[in-house]
């Protein structure tokens, strides 16, 4: 369970006095918590999915709050949100690369049958569902709308 790592590191970070490390853990394990005590919530709490997912939320609100510093010339802030983002990253499933992406993005597409980017839903929601926790959202969009707008599948 991700709750009982969090704990563990939680500890370290505190021997080790690394204030951005033990603040982002604490965030995680505080997200958990919120997650386990809501209504309608598992009595066996979360599942692996909804670990999962909890953290892809957790690295996007840092992806997105970074990319705002970065546009408001906030470098001390950008440097924050970057530094607890790789910290999340390392509860992450790897994520593919680039050609490991679009090899499966293609497969996706031809196997769905969408031949044009009027299919970019279609795709969509399958590559999201396969895909998840190994490619970001919007990178997986990107990929999907840069192929179905190339004729050449």
């Amino acid at each position: 369970m991700l709750k009982t790592t969090l704990d563990a590191a939680i500890k370290q970070a505190m021997l080790a006095k690394d204030k951005v490390r033990l603040t982002t853990l604490r965030s995680l394990k505080s997200q958990i918590m919120l997650a386990e005590t809501a209504e309608g919530a598992s009595a066996a709490g979360l599942t692996p999915e909804a670990e999962l997912k909890l953290l892809n939320k957790a690295a996007k609100q840092r992806r997105d709050a970074a990319a705002i510093y970065n546009e408001q010339f906030r470098s001390d802030l950008e440097e924050n949100e970057l530094a607890e983002l790789a910290i999340i990253e390392e509860y992450l499933p790897a994520q593919l690369s680039e050609a490991d992406l679009v090899e499966k993005l293609v497969h996706i597409i031809q196997r769905v049958g969408a031949t044009g980017p009027s299919d970019l839903g279609k795709v969509m929601g399958v590559a999201a569902r396969e895909l998840s926790g190994q490619a970001d959202g919007k990178r997986i969009s990107d990929v999907i709308s840069h192929l179905l707008n190339n004729t050449n599948l």
